[in-house]
């Protein structure tokens, strides 16, 4: 019993006007309501001052992904730049995440701190910008914030001094306190961070050598890479902090890396129960920083369903952080890419598991030939094993586990995922977390657009 919120971009165009990559749609929620076996599912867009405005003026009026305003002349154009420096002319598009706060509130997110909207989980309806209430300021944040009933952690990057805040924000306030910060080690700004992973008493703070890039933030039109570039001569790197001290007791050099998403990290002792090392998984695309613009609108809808235009680079890739003053990490496969058509992404956990030890998680795989991950994977990270379930024609979102009340099981739970069909329709898929068969799916009256991330309000 609850509700199964999921988030994403799901309107890619305005008028006659076709956006150019998956991230800039406009943000849609769609709403699966379980009670008494019974199905309830809506949609709604949300309101944001980017959505409202292009409706209004029929035209794209904020700087999304990869879409900018039109500029009618150059004093246009600079106008706008000096509205950049201030994030006025940011996007507030929150078609990224969804969570829910310890104190009820329900959140979509992006990576500008202004795309914070709050709405509500029955209604969909959107209530209102989350106004952060410190003096913190910045124009950006990780897209994938640490929820817990106890607390919100986040990154904040700073692109003038290169480093990252580490932030804590309690539930019932809108104030962002500072763990502490880390100063990057390497590279003119800091490394894009969508996410980053959290142990029990650690916060891992990644530095990626795909870095945030002024000067292509600047641009009235997009590069390959976006707003980002690609810089392996800085290397990269992963910072442990001390989440109760905001100490950094590790800051290593690992292997070049390019990672969307972390899925989860833990702390590794040793038979005397001293933590000797930190571990931490994520979807990794084996340092090939193309992916972004493999994402394109026109690729996704030019697939033909024979050549194969899913990079054949992604993984899980495993991190060991010594923290015995060591400099260098390791980074390899936490089991055989082909297990899961060497494609991996969206992952979800069973939220016990946050920062502990684990054995399984939830992902979307792919069934080759492909241009986008096309099945739901089971990773069994002890076995190092995976169970695929894969439909022709289907691409499913990210699969979301809910545990069953009272479950002893890591795995006793369910598996929802939002499934859109190349023929224009749409389902909603039920799996059994432990044998990962299906439960039962519903069949939506209308097409079903493809989205990111959701998460779970229970029923009071």
């Amino acid at each position: 019993k609850g509700t199964y919120l999921r988030n994403g971009p799901g309107l890619w165009h305005i008028e006659d006007y076709n956006f150019r990559h998956l991230f800039d749609g406009y943000a849609t929620l769609v709403k699966l309501q379980f009670e008494n076996g019974r199905l309830i599912a809506g949609h709604r867009q949300i309101e944001s001052e980017a959505y409202k405005a292009a409706r209004k003026n029929k035209k794209v009026c904020f700087r999304e992904f990869s879409e900018v305003p039109k500029y009618e002349n150059f004093m246009a154009y600079v106008g706008d730049i000096a509205k950049l420096f201030s994030g006025a002319s940011l996007t507030d598009n929150a078609n990224t995440g969804v969570v829910k706060l310890g104190d009820g509130r329900v959140v979509c997110l992006t990576e500008t701190q202004k795309g914070s909207l709050v709405i509500d989980p029955n209604s969909l309806e959107t209530l209102g910008r989350l106004e952060y209430s410190d003096s913190l300021g910045g124009l950006i944040h990780s897209a994938h914030p640490i929820v817990t009933d106890a607390e919100f952690l986040t990154l904040l990057p700073d692109l003038v001094n290169p480093g990252y805040l580490v932030v804590r924000m309690e539930p019932g306030t809108n104030e962002r306190k500072v763990i502490g910060r880390v100063n990057c080690r390497n590279g003119p700004a800091p490394g894009w961070v969508h996410s980053f992973p959290v142990t029990e008493h650690y916060v891992v703070v990644p530095e990626m050598p795909l870095r945030y890039c002024a000067q292509n933030l600047l641009r009235a039109e997009p590069t390959p890479l976006y707003k980002f570039e690609w810089r392996p001569e800085s290397k990269a790197f992963l910072h442990v902090m001390c989440k109760a001290s905001g100490k950094i007791v590790a800051s290593v050099e690992v292997p070049l890396f390019v990672t969307f998403h972390f899925i989860n990290a833990y702390e590794e002792e040793d038979e005397d129960g001293r933590v000797t090392a930190i571990i931490a998984d994520c979807c990794e695309h084996n340092a090939d920083a193309t992916i972004l613009d493999q994402l394109r609108l026109q690729n996704l809808r030019s697939f033909n369903g024979k050549d194969d235009l899913l990079p054949d680079a992604s993984r899980v890739g495993r991190f060991t952080i010594p923290l015995d003053g060591s400099p260098y990490g390791k980074l390899e496969s936490a089991l055989e890419p082909d297990e899961h058509g060497r494609g991996m992404d969206m992952c979800s956990i069973n939220p016990t598991k946050l920062g502990k030890k684990y054995r399984y998680a939830y992902a979307c795989g792919a069934q080759r030939p492909c241009h986008f991950p096309n099945t739901l994977t089971k990773l069994d990270l002890v076995k190092k094993k995976a169970k695929n379930w894969h439909e022709a024609g289907a691409v499913p979102s990210e699969p979301f586990f809910v545990a069953r009340p009272g479950a002893t099981e890591e795995d006793d739970g369910v598996v929802i995922s939002l499934i859109s069909e190349k023929n224009g329709n749409g389902y909603a898929l039920l799996l059994d977390g432990s044998t990962f068969e299906e439960i039962a799916r519903a069949k939506l009256p209308y097409g079903l657009p493809y989205g990111l991330h959701g998460c779970w309000v229970p029923k009071e």
